[in-house]
């Protein structure tokens, strides 16, 4: 602990001994330091939230493939630290205090609540029932760039040094690096961690020069990037150890899923994951797979181009997987059927996998349903994607329940049971193989996260949804899907789209949610009758709206413009109190929860 927080701390607990020395009685309700929310207002949230523990059953497993998850999960634990240090700058250290507090000062029910809203919000700001972002522990205030920017820097401070210094737009902006100010305490740090492994300066030496040379300048003003294996040297090397224990573990077993977790190992180190990337996309794994490192940029709200880890340990679930991979449908016919006039080639045969989540760390962890791997646009052409289903997850009888009466408080009684877990399954599914398909790149060849920068999630997520919806009358006329069964995945696309609080602009998955329902109402797919507070559904007119809607998101898409689709989210980001507001509170009085807290039971919890 450093000395200044050691002298708050020394403070705290002389002002809990003098209440002991005083004799007073009421010692164990005196409220904590300033900064530390009560116990009803923990309660407020903790209230609305559900505890959900998942318990894989690994017997099935080898000794050297269980032995293989104990590592992954080690090094899970380590990725979550580094996931918290990398959303707030004071987490870890506010966390210990906490838990020091816990231990010290007698008050288990309050400070209890609170490790509980860290482990459920990661870190120490909650989302609040009114969809505001406050901390609960005594920290400075959530900031735009997490902890991979400067905490005072501004998106226009950077904009105008990149504008200045064009040669360090792709390094500042990079996917897998922090952004730091140039000052001698900032330097030295870096480059004591190349002295003390000299590995990690033979891997990148232009970083070591460049940070070299800013030290001789002597120039504060200056921004430099700090790759991930840098900044968390100790920490990554700890996973680079796990990560080669389990491969060892796994390599007479499964030699495909060995060689991917040593080539992820290495990848950590380099911030490269190409290698990685290709083994866990074409490998042919049996029953373990595992989502390893920083892909996703939703939490960056200042650029939207930061990264940030995760670690998700998986059990196929073979039967499953074998029922879903017998859609019969072409990838190349679905991709060369979308309303764009540019179109790529795609590969048919992508992984895809049915899983049950023996644990998921970082921002991997919560109630995520899927996803599908890698990004890189280039990764992708060569080497194609994953897809991880995650069914413990997707089936788990309490998510479908609250999944099924928000639906159901939203729309008019006739619609209410046209909504099953067979809809909302492969809803999910197809919008996960939907991010496989669309321009990977603009049409003058810019990364589309780079091009369209905060929106460039947003667009992407709505195109997943609507190709989800779009595909689903090709695999009705495939017959992979009946009628009522088409109705199910059409149902939950409306599902989907129901608010139950106004999303905040920085929220690229609600924001997009609340866009499509506004799109749906403008073009008769929804009507809301204001007199019983409902929605309408008009299912003859899903496809065509839906076709519509894709049209607007592959274009901007492909055209790369910003301003364009700021103009977009614009048109179709209102939230009306008539409307919005009327159907949010009908969701809010019907569903069961609002959080949801997920406990593993490999963890022994």
């Amino acid at each position: 602990m450093s000395p200044s927080r050691c002298g708050h701390f020394t403070a705290v607990l002389t002002m809990f001994a003098v209440a002991v020395i005083a004799g007073c009685s009421e010692m164990l309700e005196t409220p904590l330091p300033d900064g530390y929310w009560t116990e009803s207002e923990a309660d407020e949230i903790l209230d609305q939230t559900i505890e959900l523990r998942l318990d894989v059953d690994l017997s099935g497993l080898s000794e050297s493939e269980r032995a293989a998850v104990k590592k992954l999960i080690a090094a899970g634990v380590i990725l979550q630290r580094l996931y918290e240090d990398s959303l707030h700058n004071q987490a870890l250290s506010s966390y210990e205090d906490l838990q020091i507090l816990h231990a010290q000062l007698g008050q288990p029910d309050q400070t209890e609540k609170l490790i509980r809203l860290y482990r459920l919000f990661n870190g120490p700001v909650a989302t609040t029932l009114e969809n505001e972002r406050l901390t609960f522990l005594p920290v400075m205030d959530e900031l735009p760039g997490r902890n991979v920017f400067p905490v005072d820097a501004t998106r226009e401070e950077i904009e105008q040094f990149v504008a200045a210094h064009p040669e360090a737009k792709n390094s500042l902006l990079g996917l897998r690096s922090l952004v730091r100010r140039a000052t001698p305490e900032n330097l030295d740090r870096d480059l004591s961690v190349l002295a003390r492994h000299p590995t990690l300066a033979t891997l990148h030496p232009l970083f070591r020069e460049h940070t070299q040379m800013l030290a001789a300048s002597d120039n504060r003003n200056t921004f430099y990037s700090v790759p991930y294996s840098i900044a968390w040297s100790e920490e990554l090397f700890a996973v680079f150890d796990l990560l080669l224990a389990a491969s060892e573990l796994m390599t007479a077993d499964d030699p495909d899923f060995a060689a991917y977790l040593r080539l992820r190992a290495r990848d950590l180190l380099v911030d490269d994951y190409e290698s990685g990337d290709a083994a866990w996309t074409r490998g042919s794994f049996k029953n373990l797979n595992a989502e390893i490192g920083s892909y996703e940029t939703y939490d960056d709200k200042l650029f939207g181009v930061k990264s940030f880890f995760a670690l998700s340990v998986l059990v196929r679930d073979k039967e499953k997987t074998e029922q879903l991979l017998r859609a019969n449908i072409d990838l190349q016919e679905l991709e060369d059927s979308l309303p764009i006039t540019s179109h790529k080639r795609v590969t048919s045969d992508i992984p895809i996998g049915i899983y049950n989540v023996v644990a998921d760390f970082g921002q991997a962890r919560g109630t995520n349903t899927a996803s599908i791997l890698p990004n890189d646009p280039e990764h992708t052409r060569k080497y194609g994607r994953t897809v991880l289903v995650r069914f413990n997850i997707m089936s788990h009888p309490d998510l479908f329940a609250n999944q099924l009466a928000r639906y159901r408080a939203a729309v008019a009684d006739k619609y209410e049971n046209d909504l099953t877990r067979y809809g909302a399954f492969e809803r999910t599914v197809w919008h996960e193989i939907g991010h496989y398909l669309g321009p990977g790149v603009t049409a003058d060849g810019r990364d589309l996260d780079v091009a369209l920068a905060e929106y460039s999630d947003l667009l992407e997520e709505m195109k997943s949804d609507l190709i989800s919806l779009y595909s689903a009358q090709m695999l009705a006329d495939n017959g992979y899907h009946g009628p009522e069964e088409l109705k199910s995945i059409y149902a939950d696309g409306i599902r989907r789209v129901v608010q139950h609080v106004r999303p905040r602009r920085t929220q690229p998955y609600q924001t997009m949610q609340l866009m499509q329902m506004n799109f749906f109402l403008e073009n008769g797919l929804l009507q809301f009758d204001p007199g019983a507070g409902e929605l309408v559904i008009r299912y003859d007119r899903y496809h065509e709206v839906v076709r519509d809607l894709l049209t607007r998101v592959l274009e901007l898409q492909f055209a790369g413009n910003r301003a364009a689709a700021a103009d977009f989210v614009e048109q179709y980001g209102e939230w009306r109190e008539d409307l919005h507001d009327v159907l949010a509170a009908g969701v809010r009085e019907s569903v069961l929860f609002r959080y949801a807290l997920v406990r593993y039971g490999a963890m022994g919890e």
